[in-house]
């Protein structure tokens, strides 16, 4: 019995195989680097944004839903243009319209008080992250007292910020705080503003606040405002014998700390004698005991009371040795 082995087309068929197998490889690796492609394409990442506003407690509202108060950080917003709206009482509503980008987004707003007629500010709406370099700002007054109707300096310096907030504490309309401006700091990293806030303005004590925009630094300075009151005097007697002593008192609500007594009358006291200057107590209250001397001149003499600096006055009239 002999047996025939046909290998030559059995080695075809198996090249054919072959070449089969390699084209349906080279097809699956060509299909999984395209699939591989399209996946690698994903979405844009979200968006963060981060709230502030002066003052601070303004409700977010978001393409109109409500996200919190500032100051917040809201997370997950979707790239592109959203509708923005701050609100708070007392304040006039601001809205705008933002471009989100991907990563980190802030957003900064000063309100403006409906309560008190100034002009409005520019809002800042910054799309980048602040700068790394820490801020710093400092302030000084111009003067310690401005009187009603007068105008009142500010001078500081600023790093690492290219605007300054400027925020103003104070009676009545102030109580809650005023942004008045956002001002530039020049090459030098020193600002200065000048405040006019006419003659409407009530007497107290105002606190002049300020900061860079994201309120990481901060400096104040106190003032006083002087005017638009009154200030009174009475004596403890009308009619006084020499060498005995006489009181008087009063009432000065011009927020003035002191007040200015002159004294006029016969002889020395023809041109006006000055008796010094006195305290006003925190209750408004100022009083002071003048004692006169045997040889001061019988007459009639007038007491003279000055706020100190001089925005009213009041005046009383009394004897010597007509008793």
């Amino acid at each position: 019995m002999q047996i025939y082995i046909s290998i030559g087309n059995n080695a075809y068929r198996t090249r054919q195989n072959d070449t089969m197998i390699r084209k349906i490889i080279f097809l699956l690796v060509i299909l999984f680097v395209i699939m591989s492609g399209c996946i690698s394409e994903r979405a844009p990442d979200k968006g963060t944004i981060t709230f502030a506003s002066s003052p601070s407690g303004a409700q977010i509202y978001l393409d109109g839903q409500f996200r919190g108060s500032t100051p917040s950080t809201v997370t997950g917003i979707e790239p592109g243009n959203h509708t923005l709206e701050f609100r708070y009482p007392g304040y006039e509503s601001w809205s705008t319209v933002m471009k989100v980008s991907s990563g980190q987004n802030n957003v900064f707003a000063a309100l403006l008080s409906t309560s008190v007629s100034i002009t409005p500010i520019p809002v800042v709406v910054v799309s980048a992250s602040p700068t790394n370099a820490p801020a710093s700002v400092t302030i000084q007054a111009g003067k310690e007292a401005m009187v009603t109707g007068d105008s009142i300096h500010f001078t500081g310096t600023a790093t690492g910020c290219q605007q300054v907030l400027l925020t103003i504490f104070g009676p009545g309309a102030y109580t809650n705080g005023v942004s008045l401006t956002q001002q530039n700091v020049n090459a030098g990293g020193t600002w200065s503003y000048t405040w006019n806030p006419g003659s409407s303005i009530m007497a107290g004590t105002y606190t002049m606040i300020v900061s860079d925009p994201y309120k990481t630094s901060s400096d104040k300075a106190q003032f006083s405002v002087i005017g638009g009151g009154q200030v009174s005097i009475a004596p403890s007697s009308y009619a006084v014998s020499q060498g005995s002593t006489i009181g008087f008192s009063g009432l000065c609500t011009t927020g003035s700390q002191s007040v200015q007594l002159v004294l006029y009358g016969p002889g020395q006291f023809s041109g006006g004698v000055s008796l010094g200057t006195f305290s006003v107590k925190a209750d408004k209250n100022w009083n002071f005991q003048y004692t006169t001397d045997l040889t001061t001149p019988t007459g009639y003499y007038t007491m003279y009371v000055y706020d100190v600096p001089k925005t009213t006055s009041s005046s009383v009239q009394f004897s010597v040795g007509y008793t």
